[in-house]
């Protein structure tokens, strides 16, 4: 169980999805029983049918920045940063024109202490200093910063999404199709790709229905595309991903709790978060802070009942939280059946209902 052998699977290659469904409804949903492994076979339009009065489905607003940036050092060498403390830097900010913030950095050789890197737009920065993995930059320009970020930068999706870089259209596709409806709160590296599927159109049944839906936050990091690199599972370190509860949230979710209805996920990182949030018996106060909460089997959920989220990569931190919620073996055979049935895979890829 605490072995990373423990956790793979046979993908097809052509299984990955590269593109979202052309109507985000229409993907199909795979709905599991965790308590009897059984499945069914649907589509993302048919959730209503599952959700009951009074459930309450909370989804994660996070709104992925277009924080991938390709410039050139100099020396002229070609360099690509990715900005990854955004939210954290923005509330730091204290003039348009300047940025600080930890960057992951991508070129031939390692930039030194004082290095300028140049950008479109008049954005420069420079590398102030080594932060782990990552650096320390302060980006200067003669206007906005964020306005600049947002006409240059691109939105950086995951390494199995392949993209010719110069393909302008479908970068521009991507970065209305890599956000979900809901995404309002401007900070993630990563989308929460469960909330995808979601359309106006089905909102509205939802809430016509009486289903409540709270919104809570989680800046999706770097964190999210690092592999577990060690064989015991349990060693594995989560890195910390900012996020917050408001108080009315939380009272919802309490109220929910105590009246016996349903608290619905959308995702894994609205799991974390109320479960990071949640003390000794589940009951939620306001809360803003870091997440490093990693969720693996033999955790007891506190709040928890249900959850809709994609299929998420083999030896994946994502992979062990499903397999906490619905046991490892179900998830397997569950994800086993998907295959053979031709489901799509990863972030763009079909959604899974356990409950």
């Amino acid at each position: 169980m605490f072995d990373i052998e423990d956790y793979t699977y046979v993908l097809p290659e052509d299984r990955i999805a590269q593109k979202p469904c052309e109507r985000r409804d229409a993907s199909r949903l795979l709905r599991l029983d965790r308590h009897t492994g059984a499945v069914s076979h649907h589509v993302f339009g048919d959730l209503p049918e599952f959700i009951m009065p009074g459930d309450v489905l909370v989804i994660n607003d996070t709104k992925v920045i277009p924080g991938r940036l390709l410039g050139r050092k100099d020396t002229g060498g070609k360099v690509e940063v990715l900005i990854l403390s955004y939210a954290d830097s923005l509330a730091t900010q204290k003039h348009p024109g300047e940025f600080f913030c930890t960057c992951l950095v991508k070129c031939s050789k390692k930039p030194h202490m004082g290095s300028i890197l140049y950008f479109d737009a008049g954005l420069r920065a420079e590398v102030l200093a080594p932060e782990g993995d990552h650096f320390r930059i302060k980006f200067v320009c003669d206007g906005d910063f964020n306005e600049i970020l947002n006409r240059i930068g691109k939105v950086p999706l995951p390494p199995y999404i392949h993209r010719d870089t110069g393909d302008s259209a479908t970068s521009i596709t991507d970065s209305a199709d890599y956000q979900t409806i809901y995404a309002s709160a401007k900070g993630a590296i990563a989308a929460p790709t469960a909330g995808f599927h979601f359309t106006p159109e089905l909102m509205r049944r939802l809430k016509e229905k009486d289903v409540q839906v709270v919104a809570l936050t989680l800046h999706v990091g770097y964190g999210t595309f690092i592999p577990v690199r060690v064989s015991d599972i349990r060693e594995h370190r989560m890195h910390h991903e900012s996020f917050s509860l408001s108080a009315d949230a939380a009272a919802t979710i309490n109220n929910a709790r105590a009246t016996g209805r349903r608290i619905i996920a959308v995702g894994t990182t609205s799991v974390r978060t109320l479960e990071y949030c949640a003390d000794a018996d589940g009951t939620l106060a306001a809360c803003t802070g870091n997440c490093d909460l990693f969720i693996y089997p033999g955790y007891r959920f506190k709040v928890v009942d249900a959850m809709i989220t994609n299929f998420h990569l083999p030896k994946s931190t994502l992979l062990m939280l499903v397999s906490a919620f619905a046991g490892r073996r179900h998830i397997l055979d569950a994800y086993a059946e998907a295959v053979s049935a031709g489901y799509r895979f990863y972030s763009y890829g079909d959604a899974m209902l356990i409950n």
